[in-house]
């Protein structure tokens, strides 16, 4: 697995955790769905979360492949959550 994969996997792993913790038991790590991706976190309803740590922020980028995720998921609403550099927790403010 290449660096930036198991930067990206570790990421979901930590939103996962922040979510369970905090009043949603059923939030998952989904797998790979390819070209009919549903986005990388699922548990919640209505709700698609595509989550994102990289160096350089590509938010149009990003914005357009949450919202691919949550036409194929069928979801209400599409949520990208982003790593903040320097900071470890997925809730860090």
């Amino acid at each position: 697995m290449s660096a930036s994969k198991r930067k990206g996997t570790a990421w979901e792993s930590a939103v996962v955790q922040y979510l369970r913790e905090n009043g949603v038991p059923h939030a998952e790590r989904r797998a790979l769905g390819g070209t009919k991706d549903r986005g990388d976190i699922a548990g919640i309803p209505g709700v698609v979360i595509e989550c994102k740590s990289a160096t350089r922020i590509e938010l149009s980028t990003w914005a357009d492949e949450t919202e691919r995720e949550r036409l194929a998921d069928n979801a209400r609403i599409g949520v990208t959550w982003i790593k903040r550099r320097g900071r470890s927790s997925p809730g860090a403010g």
